[in-house]
């Protein structure tokens, strides 16, 4: 009968230790998803209504992400893209569409030069808010602009033009190493937008500001 006792009480203890452990691995997952993914965690949360689903989802990403392989751009590359951005940039003037559009586009040829996955939006955005959650709703953003079917006035597409640039700054210079170069590590890449009497038309203003969150 002790001996019955006793082999319960182990049995009790291991269920219990168990239970403990498998708590700590799962405070310890989420502690590190919600590390990574800082507002994106709290964002699938919300769309998934479930955190349990939305945890799976996140390491999934994360999983991807780091099954990947991404480089960061050599000086001759950030050199051509700075230049074609800042021709992207001095067409928005007199075509906002068609530059929203090329900005998009270059945002997508600097990820695929990097290793990042570019079949869709979803995928894009995946591995985004994998490396970089602080500015992937820049990117939804911009995109939620870009993808209607309706008319946009000039305001809107110069909102999601500066999201573009956010993101598109960030990808041509994470990893690089300016010393190579002989700058500052902190250089940004050259965004000043033509100035009305050279262009012969009103400017619009892109410079940096706080974008808007869109829903």
């Amino acid at each position: 009968m002790t001996t019955a006792i006793i082999v319960i009480i182990l049995l009790v203890l291991a269920a219990v230790a168990v239970a403990v452990w498998m708590r700590a691995q799962q405070a310890k997952r989420r502690e590190g998803l919600q590390d990574r993914f800082g507002p994106e965690y709290d964002r699938a949360v919300d769309e998934h209504g479930d955190r349990k689903a939305a945890e799976q989802q996140l390491a999934d990403t994360a999983s991807r992400r780091d099954s990947i392989e991404v480089r960061p751009l050599d000086p001759a590359e950030r050199e051509r893209y700075g230049a074609e951005w800042t021709r992207v940039q001095a067409d928005f003037v007199d075509s906002p569409t068609a530059a929203t559009r090329e900005a998009d586009r270059l945002v997508q040829s600097v990820m695929r030069d990097r290793g990042y996955p570019v079949d869709d939006f979803d995928t894009r955005s995946q591995m985004l808010a994998a490396d970089h959650p602080e500015v992937v709703e820049h990117y939804r953003a911009a995109h939620s602009v870009g993808s209607r079917q309706d008319p946009v006035d000039t305001e809107d597409l110069r909102q999601a033009f500066v999201h573009y640039r956010a993101l598109f700054e960030l990808l041509l210079d994470d990893g690089a190493d300016r010393r190579d170069e002989g700058m500052p590590a902190d250089r940004t890449i050259a965004t000043d937008q033509p100035r009305a009497e050279e262009t012969g038309r009103d400017s619009v203003d892109l410079r940096e500001e706080q974008p808007r969150r869109t829903t």
